[in-house]
């Protein structure tokens, strides 16, 4: 699908109920023992918000991802969106396009905020985390913020509906050993919170994607 298109075809299905904590246990299948863990509600937490920009690239349309440096506090080393703490006053859509311009250098007045994902909570680091996605029409190009940015990553939007994408690993969770989903993308795993906000847009435009 052309990417005008896609893009909306996107806001028209963020506008429809999302598939919330049953796509995002998809990816986190040991939080199922624990109902209710990965929503916001009644949690004493930090408020931060994520940007997924979706772009024009190499004849399809594409989402931003990037490489954590290893010298961050929170998530170091981990691919990530961009994104973090909510200011005093702003809102979560406000944050998102501040974070995406201070990250990867995006205007915050250039892309068209096309809707919310279903806001999660992340244990290890306490934060309530509201993802907002927003498009750019045309190709950009990205200006990584060094001190926190070691790489980006261009992923085709159709990734995240294909299961070539995913496999699994051991990791200590919660105490013990647990086979942890994740996206395989340009040799990077990618798990964790990220994982489960992109297996959440990806179940939800499944049908868009697949047309």
């Amino acid at each position: 699908m052309e990417h005008v298109a896609l893009v909306e075809a996107v806001r028209a299905r963020l506008a429809l109920p999302l598939p919330g904590p049953a796509a995002h246990v998809t990816m986190a299948p040991h939080r199922v023992r624990y109902p209710g863990a990965l929503l916001p509600e009644g949690k004493d937490c930090r408020q931060a918000a994520v940007l997924l920009l979706l772009y024009p690239h190499a004849g399809a349309t594409a989402l931003a991802l990037t490489v954590r440096q290893p010298s961050l506090r929170d998530h170091s080393g981990q691919v990530s969106l961009p994104g973090g703490t909510i200011d005093a006053g702003e809102t979560a859509e406000e944050a998102a396009l501040r974070e995406g311009w201070e990250e990867v250098g995006v205007p915050a007045d250039a892309p068209d905020v096309l809707g919310r994902l279903t806001p999660i909570y992340i244990p290890p680091s306490n934060f309530c985390v509201q993802p907002v996605v927003a498009a750019v029409s045309e190709a950009f190009a990205f200006t990584a913020h060094e001190a926190e940015v070691a790489a980006m990553l261009d992923v085709p939007l159709w990734w995240l509906v294909d299961p070539g994408r995913r496999a699994s690993e051991s990791r200590q969770v919660l105490g013990g050993p647990t086979d942890v989903p994740y996206f395989e993308v340009e040799g990077h795993h990618v798990w964790g919170a990220t994982a489960m906000i992109l297996a959440e847009f990806g179940m939800a435009l499944s049908g868009v994607l697949t047309t």
